[in-house]
Order: C-alpha cells, then structure tokens, then sequence
C-alpha cells in the first residue's frame, strides 16, 4: 500500500536501502574515473592529490553530519530547498532553487551523461562534424556542433532515464539500486586488476612531478589556494550527498532513513574514493595523469586498464564507466526534478510544474523542463567549467544550510539534540567560506559567471511572486 506524502501528492515508496543506494549512486559517477588528471595537473605530487581527496571527504563528512539534522526539519520534496524556506525565507530557497535548475544539478546531469558518452565513444568512435561546421560558435565560447556524436549520445541518455523516471519513483529507485551495486561490485573488480596486475609500484606513490618545484616554491597561502583549487575536482566527484533530501517526500520513514542513509553514504564512498586513487597512482605515475588532463575524451580509468590488459580491458573498464555515469545520471535525473516541483508547489516556478501525474505520482512535468535544460547545456559543451561553477555555487548554499542550525538554535525552533552541534557545523562553514573565497582568487571567470547565474534568479523570482 503506498503512502501519499501529505502535501505533494507523491507516494512514499522509499525504504531505507534505497535512500543509502540513492546517495552512493549520486556520488560515485564520473568523478572518479575522471577527476585524476586534473588534480595531477594542478598539483603534481601522489602525496598532495591523495591528501586532497581525504580532505574533501572528511569535509563532505561534516557536511553530512549537519544536513543529517537539518533534515529533521521538513519531510516534504525539495529537501535542502525547503530548509532554505524555513530558515530564510521564500527569497533565498527560491534562489537555491533557481540556481539548482541553472546550473548546480542540470549541469551535473549534463556532466556525468557527457562522460558516459565519452566512454561510449572511447569504445566506438562516434561520428562527428566536419571542422568547418564544429568551429561554428556563439559568443565566442559556446560551440554546439564540435564532437556532435559524444554530444548526441549524451543528450539520447537524459531522455531515456527521464522517461523510466515518468513511469514511477520505484522504477528510479529500482534502477538507482541494481546500478549502484554493479557499480560498486565493478570498482572492486577495478582494484582487482589495479593490485594484481604486477605493473604497478609503491614508488610511484611517492613519485613527484618534473613540475612539482613550481608548487612547492609558493608559500603557505600559495600552496593552500593550489591545493584548494585542485579539490574543486576532488568534490565534484563528492558531490551528490544532499541528493536524497530532494525525494523527502517519497522516503517512507525520513526522520529515521535520511540521517543515515546520508552519513552512511558519505562514509562508504569517502573509503571508495581513498582506496581508487591509491591503486590509480600506484600504476601510473603522476606524470602520465597530468598528461592527460588536457586531451578531449581521455579517461584516466580507461587509460589505466588499456596499460595493464590491453583492449580486453579497456573494454571492461569503460563498461564499468557506462554503467557507472547511467546509474548517476539515473538518481540525478530522478531526485533533481522535486526541486522545481516543490517550488512550482509555491507558484515560484514555470506554470503547471506543480502537477504529480495522476497515474505514476511522478512530478512530471517538472522531469520534462529539466530534460530540456539539461540537454541544452549538454550542446553547450565546456563540463570542467561547468563543474567548477556548479562547485563554487553548490558551497555556497551547503554552508548556509549549515548556518541554518545556528539560526533555528537561537530562535528556539529546533527543540532535539543535533549530533556534532557546535563544533561539526562551525568547521564546515568556515571551510566553505574559505572555499567560496579561494575560488574567486583562483577561478575569478568561473565564479563571476556563478555568481551572475544565481542573480539572474531575481527578475524572475519577482515576476513569478507577482503573477
């Protein structure tokens, strides 16, 4: 029997298996079959690229922690969308919200479909346009026709997950569990050839980079603002935690599951993430990662495989990959929409997003516009700036959620005992503020354009509240 959630017209069908598998599979996509190359390109050292990842998954640990009790607040669809609501106001939610739609989860829908279609063009050579058509641009930065194929397949993706994701939230949640545990099975089998190979060497974990006398010539501050610009990439592949907290309102018991499936989550693929990359550098050295990070369609888990195996693996790698970047884009397909549906829920967002399809109890129309945008960004082409600005955007309203218990604290509106309060919610928001801080001194393009997509929120917030 299923259980309307009482103001959505949703169906409560979400045990707690599934909202642990919803938040896995939201983290582990592309990130960490991808983000390697850059990181050695920005940073050149094993040693500094494996302290980033531990940092970022104990920060996104802390981040957990608070959520978990923010998530006590509201059991309704939107999550982080309706705490913003509660604690600040219509305003502030309304810009998280818009800014979620413009870039922080249709971007990342982009971005892991796009890398799911690099894979499939890593096996395949998808066909692409002449150079005359791909050099076709808009405004200089956008070119919509350059590696067509790659772009075509990703955009075919987004339209089938949304499609299984209209017919019902247990055929999502049925898709997000079968590919998470292949996904997490595959990883094992990654680390398998990783270790067992006889290729790789416990030198190359201490190997340094040519370049490396560039890094360790800055001082503290230099270093520190290196290192954080290198953990954008590292927390791009964290992000995915909050996700959960979007489908509240279809978790069956969400005071008891999301707690633990968001703490949870974060623990098993922040011991994931550490072992990955221990077997990455002890393969190849960090020299060959940082070669790569400039080529096009270039995987560095692909790489690994085809050094060790050969095609064979190469091929088994990129499966993994396949199945990987489904899965991901399945549960941010899937837990995405119920933003803008809970802000169509208020009359702040576009008309008749609002409606739960009678049948399947699926926010439907709210899966179509994020189809649409979601694809169009794909056209756009440019993911690892979008990723960064999805990143610098994100922080930005994690650490106000943070600040949020804070707030009810004073207030007197948050009666129950939050676990870490103080200390764990204190220290992320300081992290994201020097976060937010340290992006616009290493990416000042890049932080300027998010910051211009969240204020571009504004004439339609009035707009929307007017009418």
């Amino acid at each position: 029997m299923s259980h309307p959630s009482e103001k959505s017209g949703l169906s409560r069908k979400l045990g707690l298996f599934s909202a642990l598998m919803v938040v896995i599979c939201s983290m582990i996509g592309s990130g960490i079959f991808k983000k390697v190359a850059p990181m050695a390109g920005t940073l050149y050292s094993s040693n500094l690229i494996l302290l980033c990842w531990l940092l970022a998954g104990i920060i996104t640990l802390f981040g957990a922690i608070s959520y978990s009790g923010l998530s006590r607040i509201n059991k309704e669809a939107g999550g982080e969308y309706q705490y913003l609501k509660i604690i600040f106001g219509k305003f502030f939610s309304f810009l998280y919200g818009w800014t979620a739609f413009a870039v922080i989860q249709s971007a990342s829908i982009a971005s892991i479909a796009y890398v799911f279609s690099q894979s499939v063009n890593n096996m395949t050579k998808l066909p692409t346009f002449s150079e005359a058509i791909s050099n076709i641009g808009l405004f200089g930065i956008i070119y919509p026709f350059d590696n067509i194929g790659v772009k075509g397949i990703a955009i075919l993706i987004i339209i089938l997950i949304t499609l299984i994701n209209y017919f019902g939230v247990q055929y999502g949640g049925w898709t997000v569990n079968f590919f998470t545990i292949a996904k997490l099975l595959g990883i094992l089998f990654l680390l398998g050839i990783c270790f067992g190979s006889g290729i790789g060497s416990s030198a190359n974990l201490h190997q340094q980079s040519q370049h490396y006398g560039e890094i360790s010539s800055l001082n503290f501050w230099g270093l520190t603002s290196i290192v954080f610009a290198a953990m954008l990439s590292a927390f791009w592949a964290f992000d995915g935690w909050v996700n959960i907290t979007f489908l509240a309102g279809e978790v069956k018991n969400p005071k008891r599951d999301l707690p633990i499936s968001i703490i949870g989550g974060v623990l098993i693929v922040t011991a994931f993430y550490l072992v990955v990359n221990y077997a990455f550098l002890y393969v190849m050295p960090v020299d060959s990662y940082a070669a790569m990070a400039g080529a096009q369609n270039n995987i560095a888990a692909a790489e690994i495989t085809k050094t060790v195996m050969g095609p064979a693996g190469f091929i088994i790698i990129s499966s993994l990959i396949l199945i990987s970047t489904f899965g991901t884009t399945n549960s941010s397909i899937m837990s995405s929409s119920r933003i803008y549906y809970a802000m169509a829920k208020e009359g702040l967002f576009f008309r008749n997003v609002d409606k739960a399809h009678s049948k399947y109890k699926t926010p439907h129309r709210a899966l179509f516009i994020q189809c649409v945008w979601s694809c169009l960004l794909v056209m756009s082409g440019t993911f690892d700036q979008l990723t960064d600005m999805l990143i610098f955007a994100a922080f930005i309203f994690y650490g106000s959620g943070a600040f949020g218990l804070f707030v009810l604290k004073i207030r007197d509106h948050y009666k129950e005992k939050i676990f870490g309060y103080p200390v764990i919610p204190a220290l992320f928001i300081i992290f994201c503020l020097v976060l937010v801080v340290s992006s616009f001194v290493q990416r000042p393009v890049e932080s300027l354009v998010g910051i211009g997509l969240i204020l571009t929120g504004i004439p339609f917030y009035f707009y929307w509240r007017k009418r």
